[in-house]
């Protein structure tokens, strides 16, 4: 069981016909080098966190929100993560990690995955042991996503261009991606 439902977590979060997760992740790492690697891994463990906790509240069955609202919201947060890394760059302050910011959002992504994960585990014995592999998956995955961020933000950094270029262009890729999710 634990094997299964880890895998499901990290084919979850890297299945390219749900991007919606790697754009997210990958607004979140193109922070790096504003931002240490362990702000941004605390990052994605309270995105981890939101997204847990609403798997768990559907799980009981305590919530139940209409899937194509959400549909609707999760571009939303991908796009609200890029402008936020665009107003920080205007400042030009040091970026500020916004840790419940994120953990809410992970409320939102989680809410996409909420009726086919409670639909899965209704067979299940254990929530709380799907939850954690399942979970585990995810954040295992989205490690991945930063490290592979983070390689290409060094290579970029090497040849000379500068981190605050990568980042807008980052943002605003990933913000356009997001865009078309609503087309």
């Amino acid at each position: 069981m634990f094997a299964t439902y880890f895998q499901l977590g990290v084919e979850h979060i890297l299945d390219i016909d749900g991007y919606d997760h790697i754009l997210f992740i990958a607004s979140l790492a193109c922070l790096w080098g504003f931002l240490t690697t362990r702000q941004i891994l605390i990052l994605i463990t309270a995105f981890t966190l939101g997204h847990c906790l609403t798997l768990a509240l559907s799980g009981l069955s305590f919530i139940n929100i209409n899937p194509s609202l959400i549909e609707k919201l999760i571009p939303a947060t991908i796009i609200a993560s890029c402008i936020d890394n665009l107003l920080q760059l205007m400042r030009k302050q040091k970026f500020n990690p916004k840790y419940l910011l994120v953990i809410f959002f992970g409320l939102i992504h989680g809410l996409g995955f909420s009726n086919y994960f409670k639909a899965i585990i209704g067979r299940e014995d254990s929530l709380v042991m799907t939850l954690f592999s399942f979970n585990l998956g995810v954040e295992v995955a989205q490690v991945i996503i930063i490290l592979l961020m983070i390689i290409v933000i060094f290579l970029l950094s090497k040849i000379g261009i500068k981190h605050k270029h990568i980042v807008g262009v980052c943002s605003m890729v990933i913000m356009l991606i997001a865009l078309g999710l609503y087309l």
